[in-house]
């Protein structure tokens, strides 16, 4: 980053503090997402924005090797506090927070004291691969599911803040206030809400929201989240996202939602390959499909991760694909008969919300380019619960479990050349001395010792 584009970042913020003042902003938060999944933060009073926006702030270099409980994992020798980085927020994407007044947010990028991009930094590493693949004439677009539990009461131990069965409208009455807050302050913030339900599990609702590109589907990701909880804070509700907040529930998932387009056309639709795919449709979902288990190690990234990703409780829990197929897990969604042509696109079930969603994104691109660039292709769609197949139609399908544990995860993301190439040696090995030390952490906890101690981080 050379001096010209700090002065048109600092112009551009000085553009936006106005009418930021007369909405009553006083500070603006810039957020990262680090490698266990949480969301960091620095602030500036609105009135520093402009050099913030130019010039950053300072944060360690050790964030890359924070652990969920804070615990810094890494070197013995003493290098780990050494270090500077600048958090530099996009203020293209700043928003004042409706359910925090008086404060906005904005997505931020790590750099490093050069002005170079700190090559560790998971929200730029996604821009690179998303136009890696926009240089194919590719255009991606995405979005997350966000699935979350309330609970009321004192304590850390998990009561549901509403009663009622399982996308039950009596549930929705039970927290229409509550509800519309949340679908108000995601409206005034432009976020693109598409649909909310309760969900199946006790206390759990889900919103959907447009697809966009991957950074701004990434972007989006956290600000929907955050704001979810901030809203729960009004009314007292505690809020959590972890695909297994108590361990005779169901949990949360994270699903994803992909489609690839070129020219305008989606290329999950119309084509001449099985489910309506085109060629590089099916080689880019092939791609994903056949690194599902080293993906977990980005999208399932903790030991509590795997207390979710059982079968027969949808969470796609084999390596599978097939239409409509919530056991598979890649979903293929082709929508109603008319509106294929926008709405068909891939859903990847077997993920949580502990997930960085820019790393996530990250080695979905790339394992969808790896399979473009050989070709790859699908085996036959399964139109039926893995789980009620036998051995030797297991076999024969080449259907296998996904990874039970985060150890067997972790292990094919070291293997996988496609992804660790992608994201550089240094992001690897931070990645898993994260993730080495999460599993050494909670090798000795009993189920319910994990549920309770990831509950309410994320």
């Amino acid at each position: 980053m050379d001096v010209s584009e700090r002065e048109a970042r600092s112009k551009q913020a000085e553009e936006l503090v106005p009418g930021l003042v007369d909405q009553g902003v006083v500070a603006v938060a810039a957020t990262f997402v680090d490698n266990s999944g949480i969301t960091r933060v620095k602030a500036v009073p609105v009135a520093r924005l402009p050099h913030m926006a130019a010039w950053g702030v300072g944060i360690s270099t050790s964030f890359d090797l924070f652990r969920c409980d804070d615990f810094i994992t890494g070197p013995a020798d003493g290098r780990a506090p050494v270090g500077d980085l600048r958090i530099i927020p996009d203020v293209r994407r700043v928003v004042p927070l409706a359910a925090q007044p008086g404060w906005a947010w904005a997505p931020a990028d790590r750099y490093q004291q050069s002005g170079a991009p700190h090559p560790q930094c998971s929200r730029l590493l996604l821009d690179r691969l998303t136009h890696s693949v926009a240089e194919q004439g590719i255009a991606v677009k995405c979005s997350y599911e966000i699935e979350w539990v309330v609970s009321d009461g004192p304590g850390d131990d998990f009561a549901p803040g509403v009663v009622g069965p399982g996308y039950g409208v009596t549930r929705l009455v039970g927290l229409s206030d509550y509800c519309r807050d949340v679908i108000t302050a995601l409206i005034e913030q432009g976020v693109d809400v598409e649909q909310f339900h309760p969900e199946y599990a006790a206390g759990q609702l889900e919103l959907s929201v447009a697809a966009q590109a991957p950074v701004e589907a990434a972007d989006t990701s956290v600000l929907v989240r955050s704001t979810i909880r901030a809203v729960g804070e009004e009314y007292g509700l505690r809020t959590s996202y972890s695909p297994k907040v108590d361990v005779a529930g169901v949990g949360n998932g994270g699903h994803v939602h992909l489609s690839l387009w070129r020219d305008g056309q989606n290329l999950m639709a119309g084509g001449d390959r099985a489910l309506g795919l085109s060629e590089t449709a099916e080689a880019f979902s092939a791609g994903v499909l056949t690194r599902l288990p080293a993906l977990l190690a980005l999208g399932a990234p903790s030991p509590v991760s795997y207390l979710r990703l059982v079968p027969s409780h949808w969470a796609g829990a084999y390596v599978a694909w097939g239409l409509e197929n919530r056991e598979a897990a890649l979903r293929m969604v082709t929508g109603s008969t008319g509106s294929t042509p926008w709405a068909a696109n891939l859903e990847v079930k077997c993920f949580d919300l502990l997930a960085n969603p820019y790393l996530l994104m990250a080695g979905l691109l790339a394992a969808g380019a790896a399979g473009i660039a050989k070709g790859a292709v699908l085996p036959e769609p399964v139109d039926i619960d893995p789980a009620a197949m036998d051995e030797q139609a297991l076999a024969d399908g080449g259907i296998t479990r996904l990874p039970k544990t985060l150890r067997e995860s972790l292990d094919a993301f070291v293997a996988d050349e496609a992804l660790t190439s992608a994201f550089g040696s240094d992001l690897v090995a931070s990645l898993v001395s994260v993730r080495e030390s999460e599993i050494e952490l909670f090798a000795l906890a009993s189920d319910e010792d994990l549920a309770k101690a990831t509950r309410w981080l994320h």
